[in-house]
Parts: structure tokens; sequence; C-alpha cells
């Protein structure tokens, strides 16, 4: 059982019902005694991977200056990363892949990570609209050899507050509390 986890937040709604998906996550999981980072990184300054490989030669020190530092320090500590974000043209939102990408710098490093979770919010009522963030994630998961705790993906979720009759808010509780 995971007791530091790093969640990473691609919503740039504030208030919206992937963060309200994220906060019945973090209830669980402080419920159960765990520490919970979280990083909104539609709220931080954030470029995208420039592909320079400076971070092989610096350990891990990106060639940017930029809000990544801090979230590459959290994950440096942390034995769970759990990914949340609304589906966005059949992906993660452009807020939160940057800070996928500059994982990159991690590539040569052993982190502590050891399980992983997605939660996604789609408009649409279909899960399937979501395959492109499920294969990413699951692929990203496969390479860095994390364990899938879980996928949560909450749909039909047309207006700010639709989240809040959705059972998947029990579901993101459990997840927290089990990671």
């Amino acid at each position: 059982m995971s007791k530091n986890i790093v969640v990473l937040s691609g919503s740039p709604r504030k208030g919206g019902n992937t963060d309200t998906l994220v906060a019945s996550f973090i209830e669980g999981a402080k419920s159960a005694g765990k520490t919970v980072t979280l990083f909104r990184t539609a709220d931080m300054k954030i470029g995208g991977c420039l592909g320079c490989q400076f971070c092989f030669e610096s350990k891990g020190v990106c060639v940017q200056k930029d809000d990544m530092p801090q979230i590459l320090d959290a994950l440096r500590k942390a034995d769970a990363l759990v990914f949340a974000s609304p589906v966005y043209y059949f992906n993660v939102s452009a807020q939160l892949k940057p800070a996928i990408d500059r994982q990159y710098a991690l590539v040569n490093e052993k982190t502590p990570i050891k399980r992983t979770a997605l939660l996604l919010t789609c408009a649409d009522d279909t899960a399937d609209t979501a395959g492109g963030a499920v294969s990413m994630y699951k692929l990203h998961a496969e390479y860095e050899k994390w364990d899938d705790a879980g996928i949560i993906i909450a749909t039909g979720l047309e207006d700010k507050n639709d989240i809040n009759r959705c059972s998947e808010l029990a579901e993101a509780k459990k997840l927290g509390q089990e990671i």
C-alpha cells in the first residue's frame, strides 16, 4: 500500500468535475493515513519537453526554468502517482500533457513510484471517448513498470456539477484508501 502519493491534475476549470473527482480520491487517501501532494498543472508554468536531453547530462535538471522541478522533486519521494484530467479530444488535457512528457527527465533515475492510477472525466456518454488517454496511461505504466491501481472514467458530465450524481466519486474515494 502506498503512503506518499502525488496527484497531477490537468483540469483548467477550478471546482469542476475533475477537481471534485480528485477531491474524493484525496479524501479517501487521507482517511487511510496517506500523504497526498496535489499539483494543478493548469495553474503552473510547464513548458513542453524539448527533447534536448540536457536533463540526462545534468542529473534530471531541465534546461527550461519553469515550475516542473517541484513536480520532479515530489516524484522522487512518491511511491504512487495519480493522473487526473478531463478528456479533451480523446486524450488528457493540454495542461497535463507537458507534465507527463517532462517526466522524461527521470528516465535514468530510479524513483520509488510503484503504483499509479488514472482519473478521467468526460462529457461524452461512452468511456470509449477516453481511449487515447487510457492507452497513453497504460503504456506509460508498463514502460515504468508501475502497478496499475485503477482507472476511473466518469462519463456524461456536460455541466460543472454533474459528477455529484455519479458513483465514480465513491469509487475514487475507495481507490484513494486502497492505493
